[in-house]
């Protein structure tokens, strides 16, 4: 019993002083210095340095590369929705540009819509449905466009495309009527009803006029302006690069070609005037 003892305490006092070294070996650089207060305007602080983690809790986010922020900024840019239409190779001889426009430039882009790849062609409408939507509405066609730069042949050809004759028709976007007019456009050529056919023609042929004297008698630039708005031209230098406007353009220019065969006299000018021969109705 007394052995046990005896073993028991020179191992306590082993631990002890084992404990004892090792606490003086752990702080033996460590001195106490009396730091006192900085004096009134001093500009030195007691700077406190915190060495970082060796395994941070959360990780930092690594910044983007160049690449991949150029990306980004792409993919939620309009411009990077692509924008091909029906009739690209239309462009391919007419020029979109702004600096190439002129009155002149009709006959030879109406040479040019059929004169696709492989014999391919802008889709032109029957000659029945012009004459259709003419004999309605020949007479108001008429009135309105004289005095002013549009020919009734284009008037009738804007018709077609944009609502097929019908008085009634309306889209998604808003516009209404034969012309299709957008509401603020509307108003602002003195159109109250544009359900009303010969409201609607009078403010849609005011429109082209206005149209045809900014882009001093262009009928490529008006037919875009028509579909994309005026300030789309200046803002693109030319005729914007959108799908629909890029094959409005060339769709109406075809309709054109078959209501002028209506004509009198066909028109040479989207300006030239037109007296249609179709019984009126």
């Amino acid at each position: 019993m007394t052995q046990k003892l005896f073993a028991a305490v020179l191992v306590a006092a082993t631990c002890a002083f084992a404990s004892d070294s090792m606490a003086q070996q752990a702080f033996s650089d460590f001195s106490a210095r009396r730091v006192s207060p900085p004096k009134a305007g001093a500009s030195k602080r007691i700077t406190v340095q915190v060495a970082p983690r060796a395994n941070p809790a959360v990780p930092p986010l690594p910044l983007p590369r160049p690449s991949e922020e150029k990306a980004s900024v792409s993919a939620s840019a309009p411009d990077a929705v692509p924008r091909t239409g029906s009739y690209a190779w239309f462009w391919d001889t007419v020029s979109p540009a702004q600096t190439d426009s002129g009155p002149g430039r009709l006959e030879p882009a109406l040479a040019t819509l059929g004169k696709g790849p492989g014999g391919a062609r802008v889709a032109a409408p029957r000659l029945q449905a012009l004459q259709d939507i003419a004999a309605r509405h020949g007479k108001d066609l008429l009135r309105e466009t004289v005095g002013t730069r549009v020919s009734p042949a284009l008037a009738l050809a804007v018709i077609y495309v944009e609502s097929g004759g019908r008085p009634d028709a309306k889209s998604s976007a808003g516009a209404q009527g034969l012309m299709q007019l957008m509401p603020d456009t509307a108003k602002r050529f003195g159109v109250e009803d544009s359900l009303d056919a010969v409201q609607n023609i009078k403010g849609g042929v005011r429109f082209l006029d206005f149209l045809m004297e900014k882009f001093e008698g262009d009928p490529i630039l008006v037919l875009a302006g028509y579909n994309a708005g005026e300030n789309s031209i200046g803002a693109n230098q030319g005729v914007p690069d959108y799908a629909e406007t890029r094959d409005y353009v060339p769709k109406v220019l075809a309709a054109f070609e078959v209501a002028r065969g209506l004509c009198l006299t066909p028109p040479q000018l989207a300006s030239d005037g037109c007296v249609f021969q179709v019984a009126a109705r």
